[in-house]
């Protein structure tokens, strides 16, 4: 869809209708790549799982989500990509996961109080984001940057530049209800004027938190580019689903080893895991234990207790 051809509405009738879902656009003159993300319903759900008093830190949270979705949408692979961003500060570590079928999922851990205003001041001295890519056709792949910027996009804008060298920028905001991004980067392999890039770039800096949180895309972009020629892509839809299950966990019991599990199941008649992501309960008894052991893809069918 090409919206220069048919101008969208502007009106409040139009408004908030596009939710957790992406859309990838394009400006075909100019070797500039974009996406745009609104997280509704997926961002309600995942943050129901967290505790989440501190409105910054949800905000974080939502910020995270939404990026990882955009990120996840910039490469072809079936797997998963993981944000995993740690500090030694009062926000002690955040995580998001997209899969390449845009289900999401993400965790916080932090004190009870975090100070500070600033990405960079709740996870303080020597933090960290890492990037990973998961992917079922091949090795992981993993990617590191220093938090040294104040906002997410700032710090993810730091690392396409580093890693890809592509001039890439991305905008990033969340609320209690609503969580959205915008992504632009150049096309690889372009060799375009610089100007453009300039002016797409320039033009997208002015977007506004309320804008990108609550305008659908095409009326967003006809609001930031109206004399550009965009090209947007139909809809992907975006939902929570944790990918936890009680194969997974039992993989993760059978490492500990038979010696370890049995000393487990000398102070307690079961052994109980909860999914930090989606507060799954999964309980394993010594039968189930006893099981897992002898043969290990019996997990997944033998007496499958799992509690939310």
């Amino acid at each position: 869809m090409d919206y220069n051809q048919r101008p969208p509405h502007t009106n409040s009738k139009y408004i908030m209708k596009q939710q957790d879902c992406l859309r990838r656009f394009l400006f075909e003159e100019h070797g500039v790549r974009g996406e745009w993300v609104r997280l509704e319903d997926s961002w309600l759900q995942a943050r129901q799982h967290q505790r989440l008093v501190n409105p910054a830190v949800a905000s974080q949270l939502g910020q995270a989500l939404a990026a990882a979705v955009l990120l996840s949408a910039t490469i072809k692979f079936k797997g998963s990509m993981i944000m995993q961003i740690q500090g030694g500060g009062d926000l002690k570590l955040l995580v998001a996961q997209s899969s390449n079928a845009r289900k999401i999922r993400g965790l916080v851990r932090s004190a009870a109080t975090v100070n500070g205003d600033t990405l960079k001041q709740m996870l303080g001295a020597d933090s960290r984001l890492v990037l990973t890519v998961e992917s079922e056709d091949a090795e992981p792949y993993q990617g590191i940057v220093g938090v040294t910027d104040d906002t997410l996009s700032g710090v993810l804008t730091t690392y396409f530049n580093q890693s890809e060298q592509l001039d890439t920028r991305l905008w990033l905001f969340a609320d209690q209800t609503r969580a959205a991004g915008l992504f632009i980067q150049e096309l690889p392999g372009e060799t375009r004027d610089k100007a453009d890039w300039r002016r797409i770039e320039m033009l997208a800096d002015t977007v506004t938190a309320e804008e990108l949180l609550s305008l659908d895309c095409e009326v967003l972009l006809h609001r930031l580019f109206n004399q550009e020629k965009v090209r947007v892509y139909e809809p992907e839809d975006v939902e929570f689903k944790c990918s936890c299950s009680r194969q997974k966990i039992g993989g993760t019991l059978l490492a500990l080893g038979r010696t370890e599990l049995e000393a487990i199941l000398q102070e307690r008649e079961e052994i109980e895991v909860d999914c930090q992501f989606c507060c799954a309960r999964y309980i394993f008894d010594r039968i189930d234990v006893e099981a897992l052991l002898s043969n290990p893809a019996s997990a997944d069918n033998n007496n499958p207790q799992t509690r939310h």
